[in-house]
């Protein structure tokens, strides 16, 4: 791609990036140049699409087969009434780009599996996965794992949350199934099972959002290889390591 300059309207927009020194023009510039994969539109993915097309990420890809319900618009900030019937990746699009036409967007109204994954997320420069099902998360962390893409997964059920970023190809970071193993028949709890604290959706996807940014713009301290757990019911958040497992199949094909 073409080396970019700010425009005196992205200055404008971008502004508060620009003066923070982890950031500045020079880490502007990044995000304006890449490239984040988002699978869900859903409690997790609306906050995280939110941000991330406010922040000025140059394209996204939203990749989500499902339709907007009423019962989504609890948690899911971005639809409204009238989207419900929609295709979630074309209501989603069009909130995105009354925020910023900046962000070029990339809409896939399909099921990421292990058949396409790779094809959908091989140019991405960040892959963030707000999915709902294990075997949805197992694809793209497969996935990911392959093509060498920061992955950043969240997590949510009642008032809890979880977050981790994955760089199973690096010699000490876990993959995702280094953590969660691979059995393919776990059974899924859904938010219609247990139910789901709307604003903690949007806790948990404004973080995945920052480790994404983070993905494409270093700062701060490296999340790869810890798991934040977020306790809404306490008010507590814990931030665990996850170690490397040495006998993860995934990784030793890597």
């Amino acid at each position: 791609m073409a080396d970019l300059t700010l425009s005196d309207t992205q200055l404008d927009r971008y502004a508060r990036h620009i003066i923070l020194r982890e950031i500045g023009g020079g880490g502007q510039m990044r995000l304006l140049k890449s490239h984040i994969a988002v699978i869900g539109a859903g409690g997790i993915g609306s906050p995280a699409l939110q941000y991330l097309a406010a922040a000025g990420v140059g394209q996204l890809t939203i990749i989500d087969d499902d339709h907007v319900e009423r019962s989504n618009l609890q948690r899911q900030t971005l639809f409204g009434t009238d989207d419900i019937g929609r295709m979630k990746v074309e209501a989603a699009a069009d909130a995105l780009a009354r925020l910023n036409p900046d962000s070029k967007l990339r809409l896939h109204a399909t099921r990421i599996d292990s058949a396409n994954a790779d094809d959908l997320l091989a140019s991405a420069d960040c892959i963030l996965d707000g999915s709902d099902n294990f075997a949805t998360r197992l694809a793209v962390a497969d996935a990911a794992l392959r093509l060498q893409i920061p992955l950043v997964s969240a997590a949510i059920g009642g008032f809890e949350g979880q977050l981790a970023v994955y760089r199973g190809w690096e010699i000490d970071k876990p993959c995702y199934r280094c953590f969660v193993g691979g059995d393919p028949d776990r059974a899924d709890i859904s938010c219609a099972d247990q139910g789901v604290l709307g604003a903690m959706t949007g806790v948990i996807g404004s973080l995945a959002a920052i480790e994404a940014v983070r993905a494409v713009v270093p700062f701060g301290d490296d999340m790869a290889g810890k798991l934040l757990l977020a306790d809404g019911l306490s008010m507590r958040f814990r931030t665990l390591t996850l170690p490397k497992d040495p006998g993860c199949p995934a990784c030793v094909l890597v």
